[in-house]
């Protein structure tokens, strides 16, 4: 009886035991730097003199001064996050129904070919990129153009507000098939095959319509999963037009996005306060949608 009470015991707070290491790098690594960054946002913070609590000042500059936030940052960030985060969130799970329907070493090859990009670092993609697009006669896009006689002189691809943002989507999206590719491809793997058998009795006649009534309900948590990493990768991409041009802020600031303005008033102005003010607001976007996909994706069981 008496070792029947300890394991009970001992039950009660294993979870909390397991449960703690998490905790402790969750509070100190994320809970804390965030409330210390809304706490900063109502202050302005050189690093060389202490805070000073300026309280709406830095978002009322944001939202009414910031020129190049209105005019540029928050044009750009609304076109590369409509473009990048609902397009390659359907391309993650177009993929992922597709290799579904293959056989296991096919589709494992191809898996690992599609996941691969996004296991780079934003350097190595940035690195393969820019030879691609590289602005003299000797970038693979420039040498085929001309080789073609499409072009009379190479075009500087990296450095033309014309092309820039255009290139950062077509580079996120080429990486963007992340974790989120894999949860939906694992849960459509997992669909018991009798639903689809009880769904083609019933009156399904085509595969569009398997679709919409048996494989979206039955993965719709790796579905929320998907879009949730879709969005905090979508908003807080930012590096890719730096590396691409190598300056931030971008030409004419053709590839600006919030975090490189985040970058520009924090590391290169050392205006803590406002950029902290920025982050925020990205921190409040990001929850924000990230509710929306939790609204379409849960379970309403």
């Amino acid at each position: 009886m008496q070792s029947r009470n300890i394991d009970k015991r001992f039950s009660d707070f294993a979870a909390p035991i397991m449960l703690a290491p998490y905790g402790v790098l969750f509070i100190v690594f994320i809970a804390v730097p965030v409330l210390i960054a809304i706490i900063l946002s109502f202050t302005y913070f050189n690093t060389v003199k202490s805070p000073e609590l300026v309280g709406l000042d830095n978002y009322v500059a944001i939202l009414t001064q910031d020129e190049v936030f209105l005019k540029y940052v928050l044009p750009n960030t609304i076109k590369f996050s409509i473009m990048v985060g609902p397009v390659g969130y359907i391309l993650q799970f177009l993929l992922a129904w597709a290799l579904a329907q293959i056989p296991k070493t096919a589709r494992t090859i191809f898996a690992l070919i599609f996941y691969s990009p996004s296991m780079t670092s934003g350097v190595a993609m940035a690195v393969i990129w820019k030879v691609i697009f590289s602005g003299d006669q000797f970038g693979y896009i420039n040498n085929l153009l001309l080789s073609m006689n499409l072009i009379e002189k190479p075009i500087q691809w990296l450095q033309s507000p014309e092309y820039l943002m255009n290139i950062m989507i077509i580079v996120t999206l080429w990486g963007s098939m992340g974790i989120g590719f894999l949860a939906m491809l694992g849960g459509i793997l997992n669909i018991d095959p009798e639903l689809y058998e009880a769904a083609y009795i019933d009156g399904v006649k085509n595969r569009f319509q398997e679709i919409i009534y048996i494989t979206i309900p039955s993965v719709k948590p790796q579905m929320m999963f998907g879009a949730v990493m879709a969005i905090v990768n979508t908003f807080s991409t930012g590096a890719i037009g730096v590396q691409l041009t190598d300056s931030n802020p971008t030409p004419q600031y053709s590839g600006q996005l919030m975090l490189n303005h985040i970058e520009d008033y924090g590391f290169l102005r050392y205006d803590m306060g406002y950029a902290a003010a920025l982050s925020t607001l990205l921190l409040l976007l990001i929850y924000c949608f990230s509710k929306l996909a939790n609204k379409l994706f849960a379970s309403k069981d």
